[in-house]
């Protein structure tokens, strides 16, 4: 009988091998017992980006959270990050040698070329993108099934900026973008909200990225008139920051808004020009503890990075991160890309005060959009 049950156990235990080795061979590239291989192109320029920078290190700090706790179904979540450095054609090399490489998806792309990039490599090849950080409408319009989204993108920006213009008595709105196809898809989407909003469109500022001072001087020109009282912004925080300045330097009494790309950054370069400034935030204040998320963010972070200051893209980096953990959970202990797919069709991922919804032929993400003023001290009151 010893003899006979220890057989039925061996032959169990070869069966439950077998399956084994049979699941490992059927399971999609990046999965093994052990490790989920998740593949990243950001933008960093070697450190100069200081937005990339910061949002991957919001990213790592939950990664290295969930990987001490054990992981996500016992499997260390891997990240093989390459930097893009803010180029389309790179982005989207880098995307397919991730995906040739072996991952089981992308993740965590910035900036609107670079991310519609990746994007097309992800329908391409099926893989899913989740969590690009940019407000492109490309990314979301037409649908594409293989990419998941989390922040809001600019649309809900430029109406959450047009309105707080609106209830303070701005009436004629001038609108700063890049003189691109998505340029145009964005000022087509402030050209509504004015609608919406009983504003009206006063000046399309198309710029090229080599503007010169001369042409900047002609813009400022135009909005005086054209009777411009408040500007929006698409593109460029550098560019517009010089806009800004030479408008001032004329006199201009027009208000300027800002979406949240590259606030920090803008902010501190007008130094006092920027006090009073509005500008449209896709996460909660990463400074104030008024939501579950900014908490957690701030409890994980202080212990991975002590004295570091709190920021916009680690917070977003963090919060892009939770969104990804949670779909994964969703994807189940034995995750294929189908499955992850279908796992997010219906599903609304609660993040602690954000919500990100996707449904069958509309991957919303977020629509979390707050306003935040810059203060006296240089700072953001949301």
């Amino acid at each position: 009988m010893r003899h006979a049950s220890l057989d039925r156990r061996s032959a169990l235990a070869a069966g439950l091998a077998l399956l084994a080795a049979g699941s490992s061979r059927a399971a999609d590239p990046g999965v093994s017992a052990t490790e989920l291989l998740i593949g990243q192109n950001i933008t960093l320029q070697g450190g100069k980006n200081a937005y990339g920078v910061e949002v991957l290190a919001g990213i790592k700090t939950l990664l290295d959270e969930v990987n001490r706790g054990g992981g996500l179904f016992g499997r260390r979540l891997v990240l093989k990050t390459l930097d893009d450095e803010n180029q389309s054609a790179k982005a989207e090399a880098n995307a397919r040698q991730l995906v040739e490489g072996g991952a089981f998806l992308l993740f965590g792309s910035l900036e609107g070329g670079p991310s519609t990039a990746v994007a097309k490599v992800a329908e391409a090849t099926r893989v899913p993108l989740f969590g690009p950080m940019a407000g492109s409408p490309t990314l979301r319009r037409p649908h594409m099934s293989m990419v998941f989204p989390v922040r809001a993108e600019h649309r809900e920006e430029f109406r959450a900026l047009i309105r707080y213009g609106a209830s303070v008595g701005l009436r004629r709105v001038g609108f700063f973008h890049a003189d691109s196809e998505v340029g145009r898809l964005h000022l087509a989407n402030v050209r509504l909200a004015a609608q919406e909003n009983g504003v009206e469109l006063g000046a399309a500022l198309p710029f090229k990225s080599d503007i010169s001072d001369l042409q900047l001087d002609d813009l400022v020109a135009e909005l005086g008139g054209q009777k411009v009282d408040m500007v929006l912004n698409h593109g460029s925080a550098g560019v517009y920051e010089r806009l800004i300045r030479k408008a001032r330097a004329a006199a201009s009494r027009a208000t300027f808004l800002a979406v949240n790309s590259g606030s920090t950054q803008l902010a501190a370069a007008l130094g006092p020009l920027a006090l009073g400034m509005v500008f449209a935030q896709v996460v909660p204040s990463p400074w104030a503890r008024k939501t579950a998320i900014a908490r957690e963010y701030q409890e994980a972070f202080g212990r991975a990075h002590p004295g570091r200051e709190y920021s916009y893209g680690s917070l977003e980096g963090y919060l892009t991160t939770k969104a990804l953990v949670l779909a994964l959970r969703l994807a189940g202990a034995q995750p294929s890309r189908a499955g992850f797919v279908k796992a997010l069709d219906g599903a609304t991922l609660d993040l602690g005060g954000v919500r990100a919804r996707y449904r069958n032929g509309e991957h919303t993400g977020s629509e979390f959009v707050d306003l935040a003023m810059v203060t006296r001290e240089g700072r953001f009151l949301q």
